[in-house]
């Protein structure tokens, strides 16, 4: 019989979460990360376990992520931040290496480092992915955090 190993349990109990929020965009990344804890909670992640840190934008979330994850202390970190379409190639540098980077931190510390950095051509775009209601990215980062958490613990 072939061994299936799945994290769809979708319990966050006992899970030690930090959570990364970049200020740049603020008025997005702070629906993002409003979102995502209140997801946390719902998915049974203790306030006493989860950790939010505050970086000035997403160029910065890399290094914070890295240092985290190598904790023994966390399961999982959340970046969350919003780069957006300027008038230079400028937005495209930041998203392109904090995504590497996040990429990066994970496969350094084999523990689920969950990029849900918006990278939109427009405002409007980025606000429709941090809604309250309905489709917020925080809330699916959250969902990704725990799920993988779970199927790292199973390896």
């Amino acid at each position: 019989m072939t061994k299936i190993i799945s994290g769809q349990s979708k319990t966050g109990k006992g899970l030690k979460i930090a959570v990364i929020v970049a200020r740049f965009n603020e008025g997005i990344t702070g629906r993002l990360r409003d979102a995502c804890l209140d997801e946390l909670g719902r998915l049974g992640v203790l306030k006493k376990d989860l950790t939010v840190v505050s970086v000035p934008g997403a160029f910065e979330i890399p290094v914070v992520a890295q240092k985290l994850a190598k904790k023994k202390t966390v399961d999982a970190v959340i970046c969350l931040g919003a780069v957006i379409l300027g008038e230079t190639d400028h937005y495209r540098l930041v998203a392109d290496n904090a995504a590497a980077g996040i990429m990066k931190a994970s496969l350094d510390t084999g523990k689920p480092v969950v990029f849900e950095i918006l990278a939109t051509p427009t405002v409007k775009l980025a606000q429709d992915r941090a809604e309250a209601e309905g489709n917020n990215k925080g809330r699916d980062a959250a969902q990704v955090a725990v799920e993988m958490a779970n199927v790292l613990s199973k390896l």
